[in-house]
């Protein structure tokens, strides 16, 4: 009678080395569609301030970063202390605001350039006629879409 041996399990079959190339640009492709870079560095103090009622923008309309705020003090010994406006890496006066504005509102394809949001990220301990006389530079140029950035949460005391 012929006599039957069991096979012996060899353990698990080594894994194929063959697709892992294409797996790896896969993921190169994805990561570099996924992230996005910072447009800039931010220059002013930026200590935002809370509120109760926050709503997230939606990211189809086109958004211009506008920063108000206390120099940092890497920055203070050139521009001073009183509070500056950034806009793209560059500190601009008040009466200025609306030229790189309306150069970033050009550069836009033609129906974005009415759906446009100016989004204002304003330190909170920023006074009320820097923040006046911007508004009103941007109602100057029809930039009439304003967002004010903060942070959920409880409004804090004036002398927070």
């Amino acid at each position: 009678m012929a006599k039957f041996n069991k096979k012996k399990s060899g353990g698990v079959p080594p894994i194929s080395t063959a697709s892992l190339p294409d797996i790896i640009f896969m993921l190169l492709f994805f990561f570099m569609t996924v992230t996005q870079t910072k447009d800039g560095e931010i220059k002013v103090a930026n200590d935002i301030p809370t509120a109760n009622q926050v709503q997230k923008l939606d990211k189809k309309d086109p958004v211009i970063y506008v920063y108000a705020g206390e120099p940092l003090p890497m920055y203070q010994e050139k521009f001073g202390k009183n509070a500056k406006i950034q806009i793209n890496d560059v500190f601009v006066d008040v009466e200025q605001v609306g030229t790189p504005i309306l150069k970033y509102k050009e550069g836009l394809q033609e129906r974005y350039k009415e759906a446009f949001i100016t989004s204002l990220k304003i330190d909170k301990h920023t006074k009320m006629g820097i923040i006046g006389d911007l508004k009103e530079q941007l109602r100057d140029i029809n930039a009439l879409k304003i967002n004010y950035i903060t942070k959920e949460g409880k409004p804090s005391l004036l002398n927070d």
